[in-house]
């Protein structure tokens, strides 16, 4: 008589096997996930329009927006109490100056604060009417400049272009005063600036807003977003109580065996192998779709000024990782919180403050040192100073190759994180559909 229990025994083996890593039902797993993952986008606008329309839409929109360049002739007012010639030529000095352009004359302060409050313009300069009497009367006098500065990069331009127009001004007037008592005009414009100060711009030498600025907003925007698709593609898992039926359709389950019994997986103890399959499976079409948004804005940069092919090169390079570990951060924060708004929740508040902890607008030195811990923990942080030394400012190779180490690690590390929590959610289906 046969032994009844030899089926069960042989079914156990067969799915122990079926269990053991193999590189075909690696990429078995990575290729059912992907086909898994395009079916969703294909059918929802919404999320594909995240991988690939709104990205080519934010690059060239900033693109678009910093198209001048360079912020010049900045609105500002005049009211000019003097009436005298020597005011007059004062606010066309001020008014030749590149920053800023003049474009309106009040005669009362009140008018002139409701046209700042309106950001009609952004500063006035008040010329007192004792202006032309003193500097006749050989006297010291003031010129007030009633600036706007909670726009911080307008408010800067506005008070160096004036300040350049005022000093240029006062300079003459008192060459002009020295000449007419009958000093000699060569020994009065030495004696009036014996130290005379060069600058020599280094890099950015025309301080265009898009080279400084467009560059480095792009890659943030990205990192912002490849960290929200990260978390939706795990996040809608868990929210539907799909999660098992995702593994269950990267496991192959309806295998038979030779016996012609159904080999069922063992949901318990998912494997470790075959999530990190199908994880990047997932992913796979968004890190393809941002590969090549990351090459549209590094060909646009080279439109700018020019660029080594090896900098450009490892650039993209790290580009790629520094977008992988995005994706991963956004599983992370959503697998580790079994919840997709939590998820989307912790995403922000990681990616969208990035670029102001970045040190790109407000010096990384001039931090306090718990922002600059928490810059070096942010993986924007690290690209754009590699990506500013790169492509900016000319650095050797060597440069580049902490960082690109760093990230090399950060992927695997984040990766193995991002698999490690979701074989967790896999093994606690109570917590699924949290919202």
């Amino acid at each position: 008589m046969p032994n009844s229990t030899n089926p069960p025994s042989n079914l156990s083996q067969d799915l122990s096997q079926n269990d053991r890593f193999s590189l075909a039902d690696f990429f078995g797993a990575f290729w059912q996930s992907a086909k898994h993952e395009w079916h969703f986008l294909s059918h929802h606008s919404w999320d594909f329009a995240m991988m690939f329309w709104l990205p080519i839409m934010l690059v060239f929109s900033v693109w678009w927006v910093f198209a001048k360049g360079s912020a010049i002739d900045l609105p500002i007012a005049v009211i000019d109490n003097s009436h005298t010639a020597q005011s007059a030529t004062l606010i066309r000095y001020i008014d030749a100056t590149p920053e800023v352009n003049v474009v309106k004359q009040f005669y009362d302060t009140a008018t002139a604060k409701k046209a700042i409050e309106a950001t009609e313009v952004y500063a006035v300069v008040e010329i007192p009417d004792d202006f032309s009497r003193q500097l006749l009367g050989q006297k010291s006098t003031r010129v007030l400049l009633n600036v706007n500065a909670q726009f911080g990069t307008h408010s800067g331009m506005i008070q160096k272009g004036v300040q350049t127009a005022v000093s240029t001004f006062s300079a003459g007037a008192e060459m002009q005063r020295r000449v007419a008592k009958g000093e000699d005009t060569t020994l009065v414009r030495s004696s009036y600036a014996p130290i005379q100060t060069q600058t020599i711009t280094l890099f950015n030498a025309g301080n265009n807003y898009r080279q400084f600025l467009a560059v480095t907003v792009l890659p943030a925007l990205l990192h912002i977003l490849s960290m929200v698709i990260g978390a939706s593609t795990v996040g809608r898992e868990l929210r539907d109580k799909t999660l098992g039926e995702w593994y269950q359709d990267i496991s192959n389950k309806t295998q038979k065996n030779q016996h012609n019994q159904t080999i069922v997986f063992n949901e318990q103890n998912p494997k470790l192998w075959r999530i990190i399959a199908g994880l990047n499976g997932k992913l796979i079409a968004p890190m393809l779709a941002y590969a090549l948004w990351g090459a549209v804005v590094l060909v646009l940069i080279t439109q700018i000024f020019a660029v080594q092919l090896s900098a450009l090169l490892i650039t993209y390079l790290i580009f790629l990782m520094f977008m992988m570990v995005s994706f991963w951060m956004g599983v992370i924060v959503t697998v580790g919180t079994f919840s997709y708004r939590q998820g989307l929740s912790f995403t922000g508040f990681i990616s969208a403050p990035s670029f102001a902890f970045s040190g790109v607008t407000f010096p990384y030195l001039a931090m306090s040192p718990a922002a600059q811990h928490w810059s070096n923990a942010l993986p924007l942080t690290h690209y754009l100073r590699m990506q500013t030394n790169q492509l900016q400012m000319s650095a050797p190779i060597s440069y580049a190759m902490p960082t690109f180490y760093g990230f090399f690690i950060a992927v695997i590390v984040s990766l193995l994180i991002a698999s490690l929590l979701t074989k967790k959610a896999l093994r606690t289906p109570q917590k699924w559909g949290q919202r």
